[in-house]
């Protein structure tokens, strides 16, 4: 099998805790994109201390694409830059990323880098977007949440900012005791899943991780 040790993988992490299920399955999914060859850039968005919220230095002069950016948001900018597939892994809240990934998208994927050119700085790149819900597999609200984050996540922002490839992998029964609503809006919280049911749990979990990330590799162009 051929290496691409050339190539960057950027994987962003957006949660507050280190020992959470998304830096778990971020760290999987590295460690099999590394496996592939890929250079790891680990962006924990929480860890680094990214403020989320836009700012004047942002935006000096929104119509100007050729603005000069603050220099947080060039240091991220050049992250994007270099890397060859940017993966994102994260807990969706209300069938949409955290503030912490909406604000990064919002501060560095501006005008004049990310969009509003002729010939898009980002195309060609791929990206994957690795989503954990609470929703069980047979929620009759899994359907509806896939469809959505691939709406807003690889349509909205993926593809409009010139990337080839994007997919969402939608990571369904991340809570440690499952729960749905029902169609009067009433929670229904189960029994926690311990011991050997848990580490099983896991497995699967990480199965499907390493399974989104393998039909993501499927599309990695040729070498030339």
């Amino acid at each position: 099998m051929q290496q691409h040790s050339a190539k960057t993988a950027l994987v962003v992490v957006a949660h507050h805790r280190s020992d959470s299920l998304t830096a778990h399955t971020a760290r999987r999914a590295a460690a099999r994109l590394q496996a592939a060859g890929y250079r790891i850039d680990l962006l924990d968005l929480h860890a680094e201390g990214f403020d989320p919220r836009m700012n004047v230095e942002d935006q000096p002069d929104w119509g100007d694409r050729e603005k000069a950016y603050s220099e947080e948001v060039h240091a991220h900018m050049r992250r994007i830059l270099d890397a060859d597939v940017v993966v994102a892994v994260f807990p969706v809240y209300w069938q949409s990323v955290p503030a912490v990934l909406k604000g990064w998208i919002d501060r560095v994927w501006n005008y004049g880098f990310a969009y509003g050119r002729s010939k898009p700085r980002l195309a060609g790149k791929r990206m994957l977007w690795l989503g954990l819900a609470g929703a069980t597999a047979d929620d009759p609200i899994a359907e509806g949440m896939q469809s959505v984050l691939e709406a807003n996540l690889s349509e909205g922002i993926a593809s409009y900012c010139g990337f080839s490839h994007s997919s969402v992998g939608l990571l369904l029964d991340a809570e440690e005791r499952p729960q749905r609503v029902d169609a009067q809006g009433n929670l229904h919280v189960g029994d926690a899943v311990v011991g050997a049911d848990r580490q099983s749990q896991y497995a699967e979990f990480d199965r499907r991780t390493l399974d989104f990330v393998e039909k993501f590799l499927v599309h990695e162009p040729l070498a030339v």
